[in-house]
């Protein structure tokens, strides 16, 4: 836990500080993607023994293993499941992004039209948490969107199975081509295919530091939704904000693991002291007070500013991966958010509000990278296609100057390409 005075180019060293070495994870997956390329089906194999710890004859889940999921998932969370999907679906349906077609004068069509990705894998995590709301999050933005094979994969458990909930969301959301494998190896089989594994177009999906870095290896042959660290959280809080709800508010990203970065922002010493009084308390109350204690411990930076102008600048600079405005009329300072993820307003909008329920996607940017990128959505599994039909009269009229341009690059063909036609 640091806490710090603002000052210009304080928060620009400890991002610095915080830049992970990746060097040894970089080798190892470029060794698991290499194998995986060479070996397909038995590289994965071994690679899900070696790592989850299982042999498995098959990665595919059939149907009879998700109907069964349903005996093991209560018929209450299966209800919230099927309410999650109707706020998350009703969201959604407004980021259909639309073709558009216009005429010139000289009756030229020019227009964009809009296609669905053909074939989308997402990869849930296993590990310390089991993830149905990130089944919701990314299925059903590809669904809307028009995807017509989506692949979900996730690692197995010590009996060969895969978690129970993330089974039962997938079967309600109507995914039926379910592996499982997970890890770097899981990447690699969908970004190059194996025997069993078809290879797809696009991968979308949280993961640790190996399934991240194979992420980025495999980009280029596949698309990517974002290359995502660790989970952020910041508070932007004045002195009428409520330090419990503050507290409890830093924790709910904070049990994320030990790397998650939580932020506290303001320009109250009373909220920063009784904040931190109720974080050890909290704390030492939990059940996931080991994880808590490292990423509270090494993690939590509490930034005092001067004001309220000054607390926004720092958010913006910091541009987390979620923001909460826990400061009096928040809805004013809302056009002055210039980077975030997900913005969460007033104190009855913490952020698990907008991880499980409210509607907005929680696959978020992280790592400052809120500057420049958005959340995942709908337009993130379609591609946009321009297209030009120039009429005779258009193409006489305008050939001299796009003759002129690329005589102007040097592009001698280019410009042939026209006179051809002027002849």
């Amino acid at each position: 836990m640091k806490t710090i005075e603002y000052e210009t180019g304080c928060l620009q060293k400890y991002f610095k500080a915080k830049a992970p070495s990746s060097k040894n994870v970089t080798r190892i997956v470029e060794e698991i993607i290499s194998n995986i390329k060479t070996n397909g089906d038995k590289s994965l194999k071994n690679y899900t023994k070696k790592f989850d710890n299982v042999s498995l004859n098959t990665f595919n889940v059939s149907q009879e293993e998700c109907t069964m999921a349903y005996k093991d998932v209560d018929k209450e969370f299966i209800s919230i499941l099927k309410k999650a999907d109707q706020n998350i679906r009703r969201f959604h349906k407004k980021q259909r992004v639309n073709a558009f077609e216009y005429k010139t004068l000289k009756d030229s069509i020019i227009g964009q039209k809009v296609t669905p990705i053909e074939r989308v894998a997402l990869y849930i995590p296993g590990g310390k948490a089991a993830y149905p709301s990130s089944v919701l999050m990314n299925v059903i933005p590809a669904q809307i969107a028009g995807v017509k094979e989506i692949v979900l994969v996730t690692p197995p458990n010590n009996n060969k199975k895969i978690d129970s909930s993330v089974s039962v969301a997938a079967d309600l959301l109507g995914i039926k081509e379910i592996y499982k494998i997970g890890g770097a190896q899981a990447i690699a089989a969908l970004a190059y295919g194996t025997e069993s594994i078809k290879k797809v177009d696009k991968i979308v999906g949280p993961g640790n530091q190996y399934v991240t870095e194979a992420k980025r290896q495999v980009f280029g042959e596949v698309a990517i939704d974002m290359i995502a660290g660790p989970s952020e959280i910041l508070v932007l809080a004045d002195k009428n904000a409520n330090p419990k709800y503050i507290a409890r508010d830093l924790l709910s990203q904070s049990e994320h693991d030990e790397k998650a970065i939580p932020y506290l922002v303001t320009d109250s010493d009373d909220i920063i002291s009784k904040t931190k009084i109720y974080l050890k308390q909290f704390i030492n109350e939990s059940k996931r007070k080991t994880i808590l204690e490292s990423s509270i411990d090494n993690n939590l930076l509490i930034i005092k500013a001067k004001n309220l102008k000054e607390m926004i600048k720092v958010s913006n600079i910091i541009a987390p991966e979620h923001l909460e405005l826990l400061i009096h009329e928040p809805m004013k300072v809302l056009g002055a958010i210039k980077n975030a993820g997900s913005i969460f307003i007033g104190e009855y909008s913490p952020e698990p509000v907008g991880d499980y329920w409210a509607g907005p996607n929680h696959t978020l940017p992280t790592s400052q990278t809120a500057r420049f990128s958005s959340p995942l959505g709908v337009y993130d599994f379609v591609k946009r296609s321009s297209y030009i039909q120039y009429s005779k009269k258009d193409f006489d009229e305008n050939a001299h100057f796009i003759e002129t341009f690329a005589e102007k690059e040097k592009l001698w063909e280019h410009a042939n390409s026209i006179k051809e036609r002027r002849l």
